[in-house]
């Protein structure tokens, strides 16, 4: 049994994120599902059962957090380890080898099992978790999705009783979030205790014992799944949650396109060291198109964002903007990415500086304007690697706005965002096009795309297989690509 009693955290140097007078008590075999805004507090609850507060997250910790009865901070870390598995947001923070296989055994590895039965449980795990074909892979080479997945079967390999998963769909596509919603069943029929911090909940609405809703580091309500249900869409949304069923999303009309074709791509194919990743792709695209880009983890998706913008050089085919021909530099200069993983471009030492790196002459209103929008302005002074990651995905999104390119890259924006942050996002978006930008957004998100995109792109088996407006004639089709039921 899991329980915090009457537990305050408060990080060091920090205002948010933290907790206020928390009591939770979870029974052996229970799934709870933790959700509210970014920076509410769930990231919070999950290190102090797993003991990485105060170990490693310094901060002024009041009250109890027992496990089976015995306080946590009196329990070896490498105990904990054994008996409580955490799959983390970012599954990259958590890998130490460079192939699937040892990154699985890891774990079980420091039990000190021969090697016969380290061989038989790696086995095995994949087996039961359906990911025989990440076997023997080079960590580097999968998609976030597919890391997601061995992040998730080198806990399950160690097989503990308690598991913590933070935003464990926030990078997965449909099929692999129908899929990890398999493995919550399966444990949770192995009578684990199961805490996930999540802002997608549609997946979990038959699985969840208990919705456990954080607000400002306090629990403002705890529901039954019927009683949660129960609340209107208005209601949830007020409350800065996500969509419980996508059945309740329909595509909203695609904004008025204006005139001219801007950028055009003609028989492009992408290589990865000699090994064709898409092939023959051709599109038009003009000023004020938000395109969608979707396919399933390690369709190409990515790979595809990077050469648009000139960072990935292995092509051929032609771009084309206003029908002068664009090498990789001309398309680094006119474009902007943000990346999956932001970590990997926040480089300033706060938040304001962050919005305003590299850009020569920056508008200082417009800068402060955007972080307003974003709700970043309370931020300004705290440094970009002390946010949520839904914060850092909205920092990386408020200089794309500032940069003044004309082509922008979002490359899953909405991933580990609530409903509010997700609105700003799409609403940043809408402005750029607005402003005639061309934005290319790849996402797994159906809720984002059908509130924010004109046009989806769909690429499966290295080829764009269709090409579509976001349209309430296209609804069908749409829900068909996304495999959601009519």
């Amino acid at each position: 049994m899991l329980e915090l009693r009457n537990v305050s955290f408060s990080y060091s140097g920090q205002t948010d994120g933290g907790l206020r007078s928390i009591s939770l008590r979870i029974p052996n075999g229970e799934c709870v599902l933790l959700c509210g805004r970014s920076g509410c507090g769930k990231t919070t609850v999950t290190r102090l059962i797993n003991g990485l507060i105060p170990n490693f997250y310094p901060g002024t910790l009041e009250g109890e957090v027992l496990l089976d009865g015995k306080p946590i901070a009196e329990i070896p870390m490498y105990q904990i380890a054994g008996r409580v598995g955490s799959v983390f947001q970012n599954p990259r923070t958590q890998f130490f080898n460079v192939d699937t296989d040892s990154e699985i055994a890891f774990g079980i590895e420091n039990k000190a099992l021969p090697p016969i039965e380290l061989s038989r449980r790696v086995k095995l795990t994949s087996k039961e978790l359906g990911i025989e074909g990440l076997q023997n892979r080079n960590i580097f080479q999968l998609s976030g999705g597919e890391k997601q997945k061995i992040a998730f079967a080198s806990v399950y390999a160690m097989n503990p009783d308690v598991y913590l998963l933070d935003e464990p769909s926030s990078n997965l596509d449909m099929a692999s979030i129908r899929a990890l919603g398999d493995y919550v069943r399966l444990i949770k029929s192995q009578g684990k205790t199961i805490l996930i911090a999540e802002h997608r909940l549609y997946y979990l609405m038959e699985v969840a014992d208990r919705i456990v809703y954080l607000e400002q580091g306090e629990i403002a309500g705890s529901y039954t799944p019927r009683e949660f249900c129960k609340l209107s869409g208005s209601e949830r949304r007020k409350m800065g949650l996500r969509a419980i069923d996508l059945r309740e999303e329909s595509p909203e009309c695609p904004a008025a396109l204006q005139s001219g074709l801007t950028l055009e791509l003609k028989d492009i194919s992408l290589f990865h060291k000699k090994r064709i990743i898409l092939e023959h792709i051709s599109l038009k695209a003009r000023q004020g198109e938000v395109i969608g880009v979707a396919g399933y983890n390690g369709a190409g998706k990515t790979t595809f964002s990077r050469a648009l913008c000139g960072l990935h050089k292995e092509c051929s085919g032609s771009f084309l903007w206003n029908d002068e021909p664009m090498n990789h530099k001309k398309r680094l200069r006119l474009s902007y990415l943000v990346m999956q993983d932001v970590n990997y471009q926040l480089f300033a030492e706060s938040v304001e500086a962050e919005c305003t790196f590299g850009i020569k002459n920056p508008d200082r209103e417009l800068t402060k304007q955007t972080m307003e929008e974003l709700g970043l302005l309370s931020f300004r002074k705290r440094h970009p690697n002390t946010l949520s990651g839904g914060q850092k995905q909205r920092v990386a999104a408020a200089v794309s706005l500032i940069s003044g390119k004309e082509l922008l890259i979002f490359d899953e924006p909405t991933s580990g965002l609530d409903y509010d942050s997700m609105a700003q996002v799409g609403g940043l978006i809408l402005t750029l096009a607005a402003l005639g930008k061309i934005v290319f957004v790849v996402t797994h998100d159906y809720e984002f795309i059908c509130r924010t995109c004109t046009r989806v792109l769909h690429f499966n088996r290295g080829k764009m297989q269709d090409d579509f407006l976001v349209s309430t004639e296209n609804e069908t089709k749409l829900r068909n690509l996304f495999s959601i039921d009519l």
